[in-house]
């Protein structure tokens, strides 16, 4: 028997049964709806993920001072006060795989235009670099200069959050806002950045140079900084510009061989490989879940193609009689299971694909339906008719010819 008949035979043999056929398909497509549903989550998880931290800042370093002790008992990470202004400068001149840095001094107030109030959820003293280390840009007006920062004077550039929430559609820039019932001219606003890795809105934020923070609205006269945000010439550069940074702040610490650093580095790509990470083990547990559906429709094909073994036991003893071998009975059943399964699996991936979009804009979640996942899913569903259609057509190829003809 040629494959052609083969083919015509198995769909034929479908087609009577109709109703039943269907109904095996339905664990098949709901296995595969489920897979790429589910890794389309997933892998939009994973998506947001690493566009939140990317947007933090290109090969992001951020050096955050050391803990501070009392008699043997260490107050925790970042409770020294162990970095300044001046370590920044000494990283910028004798640290050539550093390409910016800025201090960072944080502070928490009200601000108040006219009538309206609103605490944003930071005010940052920067510096002008501070810029280039994040990666953002000016939609309107400029940032403050570097002659701002020597003379501490209250200017300040603000986030998209602000500039809507304050302004309704006015412009900011030349406007005053009242930050601890001083007086601050807005110079700027920044463009959109969005929500970062923790969630917190970044828009939400306004910047004003560091030295203002220190003296005006903290009256410290203290030059420490809360933290010092470096970017890297490169990714390839990180591991080099974290090795020279160490060794210079250990020098300018006076720290010695056998004493601990009195800072940390924490590259940004560190808790992108980690976040990644953890959103592919996510999505792999997820697709495991989903898949086992895909066994029990597996098992579904079997436990028919074996009833239909049974059904038509005469008409393969009547086949093998008239000249058909056992491997075209076992072609024609295998085919079967395959056909039913690789359908279903197309009808599948059109249903998992229609959810994904349905949950991203019920849920608000970001999807992503990557033609690996759809051609993945596919070819395991093929598969899962050659493994579990297997058994049934070589069952049915080895019927005796004559029992199968006497068979009632």
């Amino acid at each position: 028997m040629g494959p052609f008949l083969i083919m015509r035979l198995a769909l034929r043999s479908l087609l009577r049964n109709k109703v039943r056929t269907g109904l095996t398909m339905l664990g098949i497509i709901i296995g595969i709806a489920s897979v790429i549903a589910m890794v389309a989550l997933g892998q939009g998880a994973s998506g947001m993920i690493q566009q939140q931290i990317s947007s933090m800042g290109r090969n992001l370093l951020m050096i955050m001072p050391g803990a501070a002790s009392s008699r043997g008992f260490s107050f925790g990470g970042g409770s020294g006060m162990t970095l300044t202004p001046d370590d920044a400068n000494a990283i910028l001149k004798e640290v050539p795989a550093i390409r910016a840095i800025t201090p960072v001094v944080r502070t928490r107030a009200q601000i108040i235009y006219g009538s309206v109030n609103w605490v944003p959820s930071s005010i940052e003293g920067v510096s002008p670099g501070f810029l280039e280390v994040r990666d953002w840009g000016v939609e309107e007006g400029g940032f403050f200069t570097e002659a701002h920062v020597l003379s501490a004077q209250k200017v300040c550039v603000v986030g998209q959050t602000i500039a809507t929430n304050l302004f309704a559609g006015e412009s900011p820039v030349g406007h005053q806002i009242r930050i601890k019932n001083m007086p601050f001219l807005i110079v700027g606003v920044l463009s959109r950045k969005g929500t970062n890795a923790m969630g917190r809105d970044q828009d939400d934020s306004v910047f004003i140079p560091w030295t203002t923070v220190k003296k005006v609205l903290q009256g410290s006269a203290f030059n420490n900084v809360d933290q010092l945000l470096a970017s890297a010439v490169s990714a390839e550069s990180m591991n080099e510009a974290i090795a020279e940074i160490t060794r210079l702040l250990r020098q300018r610490h006076r720290l010695q061989d056998k004493e601990d650093s009195d800072f940390n580095i924490l590259p940004m790509a560190e808790i992108a490989n980690a976040a990644a990470s953890t959103s592919r083990i996510m999505t792999l547990l997820l697709a495991v879940i989903a898949s086992i559906s895909l066994v029990v429709g597996g098992v579904g094909i079997m436990n028919i193609m074996l009833v239909a073994v049974a059904e038509r036991t005469r008409e393969i003893g009547l086949r093998m009689a008239i000249g058909a071998r056992g491997r075209d009975i076992l072609l024609q059943f295998l085919i079967e299971a395959v056909v039913i399964s690789f359908v279903a699996g197309v009808v599948g991936m059109i249903l998992g694909a229609a959810a994904a979009e349905i949950l991203s804009k019920t849920l608000k979640w970001p999807t992503q339906v990557s033609p690996a996942s759809i051609g993945l899913a596919v070819l395991f569903s093929g598969g899962v008719g050659v493994f579990f259609g297997f058994y049934p057509a070589v069952k049915a190829s080895r019927l005796d010819p004559v029992e199968a003809l006497r068979y009632e």
